[in-house]
């Protein structure tokens, strides 16, 4: 014989439940084919029903975000990382609103939570970099960059941002060989003879500099920098047989 006590309630949705549940998924579909207006209605009408509702404010600030809002996108993003203090994807993309509305100090706060949350996860270690790169704190962000390189060394992002703060800071001998590491662990990654031949061609050494350019511009040829390389190639070529007839014996 049944239990008379037994509560259908705790095993069947509600009708507020099905209903909200049908506004998520109608904007997040509407997020996926970029309709931004619609999909922040349909998040609100959802987050009406459901105050608690993490993932319609998650929606909703990413709405913004798209359309450029981004200090209404923190805003909701803000609140859905309130309401779950683990959604990864919330810090993360509080991170990067700070960063486009000029705020990398919030940014940096972000990140740090993003990556206690999701230690393995590069993209937000290479953002925390990114944010204390912004804020002018070099050493911080060189320290994130190398430690991102030895516990992610296929990450090859990390490198392009080492190698490329290196040669901002004038350090070129060392940004060439970020990128002489990044060729070692990838050498399909043709791009890096580039800017290995540039951090020769700062230091004065030009016939590294002219080798380099050369193994680019082989490997490729239809690259949009490669009218530069071609132009500064032909600058060193002819500095070099300027030399050479200089110091020529007549």
């Amino acid at each position: 014989m049944g239990n008379d006590n037994f509560n259908k309630s705790k095993y069947m949705t509600t009708k507020a439940e099905r209903k909200e549940a049908d506004f998520y998924e109608r904007a997040d579909n509407l997020l996926k084919r970029k309709a931004y207006k619609e999909a922040a209605k349909n998040y609100l009408n959802a987050i009406l029903i459901s105050r608690d509702d993490a993932k319609s404010y998650f929606g909703l600030g990413m709405c913004c975000k798209n359309t450029k809002n981004y200090a209404k996108a923190i805003k909701y993003l803000d609140k859905a990382a309130q309401i779950d203090e683990n959604y990864f994807e919330a810090y993360y993309e509080l991170g990067i609103c700070h960063l486009l509305e000029g705020i990398p100090c919030g940014a940096i706060k972000n990140f740090v939570r993003a990556v206690q949350v999701n230690p393995d996860n590069p993209d937000a270690i290479l953002q925390l970099g990114i944010s204390h790169e912004t804020c002018e704190e070099y050493d911080m962000a060189l320290m994130i960059y190398q430690k991102l390189i030895e516990n992610s060394p296929e990450y090859k992002k990390a490198y392009e941002h080492k190698s490329a703060l290196l040669m901002k800071l004038n350090r070129y001998r060392e940004a060439s060989l970020v990128l002489n590491e990044l060729i070692k662990r990838n050498p399909s990654d043709t791009e890096a003879f580039a800017g290995i031949g540039v951090c020769f061609d700062k230091l004065g050494k030009r016939v590294e500099a002219q080798r380099y350019y050369r193994k680019f511009l082989q490997k490729n040829p239809l690259s949009p920098q490669a009218q530069f390389i071609k132009s500064r190639l032909e600058k060193l070529k002819s500095i070099s047989s300027a030399c050479v007839k200089k110091f020529s014996i007549v």
